[in-house]
């Protein structure tokens, strides 16, 4: 890893009508739109959705650093997180993002210190650590044959 601080920069450019491109150096450009709840077409993904799917990606980053880190041997974490948007005292904010994770560890693994590690992702995220509504995490282990 890089000494702190980072800096990661996008673009973003519009016409009056259509799609908002982001550019980043380095990668694809995507294009987004207000998504259906805010009047948009809803067929593309849009700085909400970019914003609760960051979490996710967080999330099984920073367990898979966390478990190789810790010598835990998995074999695969599905995610899925659900931001709920509300508005709080006349402002409009994300104030939850709930966190499911399923973790398939081989058979024979210490299914403690594996739910252990899943915790730790959640309280080290730094997109959730960034944020200030609250993340809960709902996680379950199976056990897969080797």
């Amino acid at each position: 890893m890089q000494d702190l601080p980072h800096l990661y920069t996008v673009s973003a450019g519009a016409e009056v009508t259509g799609y908002v491109v982001l550019s980043s150096s380095g990668v694809s450009d995507l294009p987004s739109a207000p998504p259906a709840e805010f009047g948009g077409p809803g067929d593309q993904w849009s700085p909400e959705s970019l914003l609760v799917a960051a979490v996710a990606d967080c999330f099984i980053l920073s367990f898979r650093a966390i478990a190789r880190a810790s010598k835990l041997d998995w074999n695969s974490l599905q995610c899925s997180v659900e931001g709920t948007l509300d508005r709080i005292e006349r402002v409009t904010q994300f104030t939850a993002f709930d966190v499911t994770a399923t973790l398939e560890v081989p058979t024979g693994t210490d299914e403690a210190k594996a739910q252990r590690l899943l915790e730790k992702a959640e309280q080290v995220c730094l997109i959730t650590n960034s944020l200030k509504a609250e993340s809960h995490l709902k996680a379950s282990i199976r056990i897969t044959a080797n």
